[in-house]
């Protein structure tokens, strides 16, 4: 929101709007007096209530923030098209400790596919240099966010200097946003529906490395 010269209120369109924020008026309600009446979760603005939008009944609001989030998130960023990779969470990186190894068979096993890791580090790298020719508005490296196969992707997008995508999930393990994601770029899900939908939304290409069955049902 900024001022016109007369002093009125506009919005970034140009738009005058008399009307307070959604953010000042959610600080307005938060520095009322704390009495039993303005302390009950009823009193609570609903766009401000956490635990309102966690109701089991609010499921479709839910599932139509994660859509327009990431959606708005890529779009103020001029993203148009991306190339999508897939791949194993646990294969490391050439030289490095296969850390999901539980025994010395799946040890070796880990450590022998190390070389699709740096396969897609490369792959990233050669996608990011021609995402260049497009000021990174197209062809950018979208990945899951995670290790293995998904760090690799990032990493070489990185490697050139170029924005990567990270789509993460909440997982009871393996998943957080690996370092090389542009962190302007990191994103959460809690439905898988949504999370696939972005995948596919502005993809041109997808590539898909040796994995396990979550590579298996991302490809599928």
């Amino acid at each position: 929101m900024s001022k016109a010269k007369n002093g009125r209120l506009r919005r970034k369109d140009g738009v005058w709007d008399p009307l307070k924020t959604s953010s000042a008026d959610k600080k307005r309600a938060e520095s009322v007096p704390r009495t039993p009446q303005s302390m009950s979760p009823s009193y609570r603005l609903a766009y401000a209530d956490e635990d309102f939008l966690c109701r089991e009944e609010l499921r479709p609001i839910r599932l139509q923030l994660e859509l327009l989030k990431t959606e708005m998130y890529l779009t103020e960023r001029g993203i148009k098209s991306t190339v999508v990779m897939f791949g194993g969470a646990r294969i490391p990186a050439p030289g490095a400790n296969a850390w999901a190894a539980r025994n010395d068979v799946q040890r070796a096993n880990l450590e022998t596919a190390s070389v699709y890791y740096e396969e897609a580090r490369k792959f990233a790298r050669l996608c990011s240099r021609y995402s260049a020719s497009f000021d990174f508005h197209e062809y950018v490296v979208v990945t899951g966010g995670g290790p293995g196969v998904m760090e690799a992707g990032n990493r070489g997008a990185s490697e050139e200097g170029a924005p990567s995508i990270g789509l993460n999930i909440v997982l009871p393990h393996e998943q957080a946003p690996n370092v090389y994601v542009t962190p302007e770029l990191s994103f959460n899900f809690h439905y898988f529906a949504i999370r696939k939908m972005h995948f596919m939304v502005r993809a041109k290409a997808i590539a898909v490395f040796p994995g396990g069955f979550g590579t298996l049902d991302e490809l599928f």
